[in-house]
């Protein structure tokens, strides 16, 4: 459907810049016919008729040669495309037993589309975008946005139909070992001791060119297994055809726990299985848009950084609607109470296409559909209880915690900040 609209656009606007040419050409060959014979205009054209010709041609060659925003394409037809993982707990993960999709990913997704004034619980199609292909689906129109742990990097960002948008996670490399092949004491706990190991990596992934930096820079011998998913990963692991399984840090952690409790695995190694303790390499992760589609990835910006804005203000899920009354409210001598917090629940800030702007209470609708950036956080790795503005200590039953790590708010010490929403 994507592609069709897409072709759509194409095709009108070449049919306009067909007709408003023919239309310049016989106007002035018209003209130029009147001139050639006698002092008299009987053509019927005027010199102001062949400049507006003239203009309406140069008009619709512009617009055949401008890509429709994703923006505008997204609400013609109602719904949005979002390139999603469905293997990784904690960012994008489908429980096949109940079809219900979760991780801050999925948070990302339905929060974009709720700042479009979309449904987020039916407008969203999530669609599977592997580490091989999820460039190009982007680049194709197969998808309207990636949010699928893809890390930001010069080549991508510089090489590929990409750019990219809000980082929502700080990660890093790092590698999960079987302890019945490399036992961790043995090790050290360290990745140097896995001299002469098989390791399970992605194909078209960071961690490739990581893997084989980190260990030919330490003399350290190694055999890759190219592997298209972490399904794959995860069988030939399980299998033993690899020694161990290498990845962004927050994968690991979550494919040990799942590992860890699956009792469907039988012959699990009774020396358990262990993760090293280096981060191999930075791993920003966060959305791509498709480059010059800067309205859309604006949005897609801005939906984030309107998150994280929003716990830094103590603004919630489930105060929005008060905080915006009680922020907006005039005070002795005109002001208003809280105008930061106001225009970030009430004003449009300039988001949207001029054919689609943003509603004045995008924010609100972000906040309704996944809640601020901590409670985001809190549903994707903890007990999902977190209140939205006691800070990243009062979560509770956190797979990765984020309190102290890179992923906390600037406030505690983190680097998830956001510039002025004004």
């Amino acid at each position: 459907m994507g592609e069709g609209i897409y072709l759509l656009h194409r095709v009108r606007s070449l049919m306009q810049r067909l007709l408003a040419t023919t239309m310049m050409l016989l106007m002035m060959t018209a003209a130029l016919a009147g001139c050639a014979g006698d002092d008299d205009d009987s053509t019927g054209f005027t010199q102001e008729d062949i400049d507006t010709a003239r203009e309406e041609g140069r008009a619709a060659g512009i617009a055949e040669a401008t890509t429709p925003s994703t923006l505008d394409v997204i609400m013609e037809r109602g719904s949005m495309k979002c390139g999603v993982k469905e293997s990784q707990y904690g960012m994008g993960y489908l429980d096949s037993a109940t079809g219900v999709r979760s991780g801050l990913d999925i948070s990302y997704c339905r929060a974009v589309a709720a700042a479009l004034g979309l449904n987020p619980d039916t407008d969203v199609e999530y669609i599977p975008a592997s580490g091989s292909d999820r460039f190009e689906k982007l680049a194709s129109g197969t998808i309207d946005v990636l949010i699928r742990t893809t890390t930001w990097t010069t080549s991508r960002d510089a090489d590929l139909n990409a750019d990219f948008a809000g980082m929502n996670f700080f990660d890093g490399q790092g590698i999960l070992i079987r302890g019945d092949r490399y036992a961790a004491a043995d090790a050290g706990n360290s990745a140097a001791g896995l001299n002469g190991a098989n390791i399970c990596v992605g194909i078209g992934t960071t961690t490739e060119g990581n893997m084989q930096d980190w260990f030919s820079s330490r003399s350290i011998d190694f055999t890759s297994v190219p592997v298209a998913d972490a399904a794959e990963a995860t069988q030939k692991f399980r299998d033993g055809e690899c020694d161990a399984f290498t990845g962004d840090m927050s994968a690991m952690v979550a494919k040990k726990w799942q590992l860890d409790n699956d009792d469907t695995w039988t012959d699990a190694p009774a020396e358990g299985i262990w993760i090293a303790q280096e981060l191999m390499s930075k791993e920003p992760l966060g959305a791509a848009t498709r480059d010059y589609d800067s309205d859309f990835k604006d949005v897609v910006t801005w939906v984030w950084y309107g998150m994280v804005t929003a716990e830094e203000n103590g603004v919630t899920s489930g105060n929005y609607a008060q905080m915006a009354t009680d922020a907006c409210a005039t005070v002795d001598g005109g002001g208003t109470a809280d105008p930061g917090v106001c225009r970030l629940l009430t004003e449009n800030l300039g988001l949207g296409t001029a054919t689609n702007p943003l509603a004045g209470t995008w924010m609100q609708a972000v906040l309704q559909a996944a809640g601020n950036y901590g409670e985001a956080y809190d549903d994707a790795f903890c007990a999902g209880d977190y209140d939205g503005v006691s800070g990243s200590d009062a979560m509770n039953d956190c797979l990765i915690s984020r309190a102290g790590t890179l992923n906390a708010l600037v406030s505690e010490g983190g680097i998830q900040y956001a510039p002025a929403m004004r």
